[in-house]
């Protein structure tokens, strides 16, 4: 095989999982999660778009900080330490967490948050807390 064609094979790959995930209805599974890249650069305007979607759903769970301490809810995850999540931490993963939910203590948000576009700025806050050594590097905003 040609690398135009496994390159073409990737990129139709990389197309349907987008399409999939932009599906509310259909349940994205993890396998495919795994495939998502954000369509949105990792940039100050995004976290801050995130940081408003995140006061607005979830603080009430994750603490003002994301770091799910005690007077929240005792099972939320601490959003400031990736390495003890146990759903994983690729951007399509963390994207699937929000939308599908994760058993009782993490309802879905696909209804409460239908916009797409807004989970993947949710994601780009979310990654911003993390330790800054594991934090990508942000784009510039124009």
């Amino acid at each position: 095989m040609t690398r135009a064609f496994l390159f073409r094979g990737l990129v139709l790959v990389a197309l349907a999982a987008l399409i999939h995930a932009q599906d509310n209805k259909t349940p994205l599974t993890v396998d495919e999660a795994k495939k998502l890249r954000n369509p949105i650069p990792f940039s100050q305007k995004s976290i801050k778009q995130g940081h408003g979607v995140f006061v607005r759903y979830c603080t009430s769970c994750h603490g003002n900080d994301g770091k799910a301490t005690v007077d929240v809810v005792a099972d939320a995850t601490d959003l400031t330490a990736p390495k003890t999540w146990k759903n994983g931490t690729t951007e399509g993963e963390i994207f699937r967490s929000i939308r599908e939910g994760e058993g009782a203590s993490m309802p879905a948000f696909k209804g409460q948050i239908p916009q797409q576009e807004d989970v993947w700025h949710l994601v780009n806050f979310i990654i911003s807390l993390w330790p800054e050594d594991m934090r990508p590097p942000l784009h510039d905003d124009k």
